[in-house]
């Protein structure tokens, strides 16, 4: 009999599945202090949570018996993740169960603001009869779609319905993925160019930090209007009240901000054109439920050793397969982002090719991490080691592995490579040298010798004298300090890469100014 623990108050129909079942026990004890939770977690194989128990470090350690910790909701700050994974315990969420709550959430917003109905209600219920308040259709309007994961897609669904014409943005949307759910792959630039509205879907990265910004709004159709329900900070919002005063963007709605709460006195709170909520997308009692119900239903198929999904941390490995794979897990992962910052446009397939002794052990932990390298680029904190696979099905984003006993020269030899919708190719590989460390061997069909390091510039170049020292100088002009540089050439006289480790962040006019020197082809910054 297992037995379960659940801390915070949730529906009974949230946790029907496990009281029904016969071969566990459920126990609510709700309001319990650490020292109160700590005295009897040792009793229990599972605990189910919200966001009031704190699960720390103390608690698991406590919890002789824990195998599962399961929080109904997306967020999982309150559970001491690098504790649990020390301790052998699975932590759980639930992130699709609040999917189409945050969707209708979104698209309330959109009527909303198209309608003027926050500020129609105010000044009629305020004794104002004001018949002037003019709205706008949906119908026929250009709607972008700035994130088309499971939200994003949707919204579009719904718009569609609306008669709106779809624009559709992400990373890994691809043109046969857009034409499947019925919307017009796009960029980001055509989207601000062209939308009449704008519903932002993206998490919260240095990528998507201000994609909205003053730069997009200086292009935009007088008159758009846009929706923010996904995070603060995707908008400028110093940028959006500029916007607004000069009449480009009609109006906005935002459930998100850069800081939560709002102060007093920030500029959308006292403003007749912006309509906001307190973070309300995932509050409604269906996504509640649906959130106890899947971390439930996942609760259960761990305490019953099945097939389960939405694990936040490190499924257990074997010991022995873990030896072998654990020295390359940074390694992957680092490949990963470094291939997927190749790329220029949306990618459509993952290749990862194996060889040397790695091809004798199973490689789906390391594929893991090379896979959430690739996709943390644009999905920052969304992605993690167990649901990264689960995400690139999603986005129909192919990933296939291969492996090979042959060496290739090095005892063990990953090669990521990342296809893009245009059949173009990026890739890059590395390997672990003892007594060096992590080296990246090869970047797209040159060889190379390199760390991966923070901070790095890829330059690509035609080879002939003098190219190291002009791009040594306009470095040290700018302050730029070079710790390594390595060089890769195919043939003499021909198309070279040069990569440099540096010791900070590369301004974009340093990079501009690069590419602007005689033989340089193109430079950019690589961030691991």
């Amino acid at each position: 009999m297992f037995k379960v623990l659940v801390s915070d108050p949730i529906s009974d129909l949230g946790i029907q599945q496990l009281v029904e079942a016969a071969d566990v026990q459920v126990d609510k004890k709700t309001g319990l202090s650490e020292d109160e939770l700590i005295e009897i977690i040792g009793e229990y194989d599972a605990l189910l949570v919200r966001s009031q128990t704190k699960v720390t470090a103390a608690i698991m350690n406590a919890g002789s018996r824990l195998k599962v910790v399961g929080r109904a909701g997306v967020g999982v700050d309150n559970i001491d993740l690098p504790a649990a994974t020390g301790r052998g315990i699975i932590v759980i969420n639930a992130p699709d169960g609040n999917t189409i709550t945050t969707c209708e959430h979104a698209f309330a917003m959109m009527m909303a603001l198209a309608r003027h109905i926050p500020q129609a209600y105010a000044k009629t219920i305020s004794g104002e009869w004001d018949r002037k308040f003019l709205g706008v259709e949906l119908r026929n309007k250009k709607l972008g779609v700035l994130g088309m994961g499971r939200i994003g897609s949707e919204v579009a669904k719904r718009a569609k319905a609306f008669g709106m014409d779809i624009l559709g943005y992400d990373p890994f949307l691809t043109e046969e993925r857009a034409e499947k759910i019925g919307v017009k792959l796009s960029s980001v630039d055509d989207i601000v160019k062209n939308a009449d509205f704008i519903t932002v879907h993206t998490p919260l990265t240095p990528e998507t930090k201000h994609m909205i910004s003053t730069d997009q709004f200086a292009v935009m159709k007088k008159g758009m209007r846009i929706i923010n329900c996904a995070r603060g900070g995707v908008v400028d919002e110093a940028a959006l009240v500029v916007a607004l005063d000069n009449g480009t963007v009609a109006g906005a709605a935002f459930d998100v901000f850069e800081v939560e709460p709002p102060a007093p006195d920030h500029p959308f709170l006292n403003n007749p054109k912006v309509i906001v909520t307190p973070h309300l997308g995932a509050s409604t009692v269906e996504a509640q439920e649906n959130v106890a119900i899947d971390v439930s239903e996942q609760v259960l198929h761990i305490l019953r050793d099945e097939p389960f999904k939405n694990a936040v941390n490190m499924p257990p490995v074997a010991s022995s397969v873990m030896n072998k794979l654990q020295p390359y897990f940074a390694l992957g992962e680092k490949l990963g982002s470094f291939a997927s910052q190749l790329t220029g446009a949306a990618v459509k397939e993952i290749r990862i090719d194996y060889a040397g002794e790695l091809s004798e052990v199973d490689t789906q932990p390391l594929t893991r991490y090379i896979v959430k390298g690739v996709l943390s680029r644009h999905l920052g904190s969304e992605v993690n080691i167990v649901n990264s696979l689960h995400l690139t099905k999603i986005r129909d984003l192919n990933v296939q592995v291969s492996s090979s006993s042959a060496t290739k020269g090095f005892t063990n030899l990953i090669t990521v490579t990342l296809i893009e919708q245009n059949e173009t190719q990026r890739s890059v590989a590395g390997t672990l040298l003892y007594g060096y460390g992590e080296r990246i061997v090869q970047v797209n069909e040159f060889p190379i010798d390199s760390a991966p390091d923070n901070h790095q510039i890829l330059i690509s170049h035609n080879d002939q004298p003098g190219i190291i020292g002009n791009v040594g100088t306009l470095l040290g002009r700018n302050q730029v300090n070079i710790a390594t540089m390595q060089v890769g050439r195919k043939v003499v006289g021909g198309e070279a890469v040069m990569l440099l480790s540096v010791d900070k962040e590369v301004p974009k006019i340093v990079l501009t100014e690069l590419v602007a020197l005689e033989a340089i082809n193109s430079a950019q910054e690589i961030t691991l």
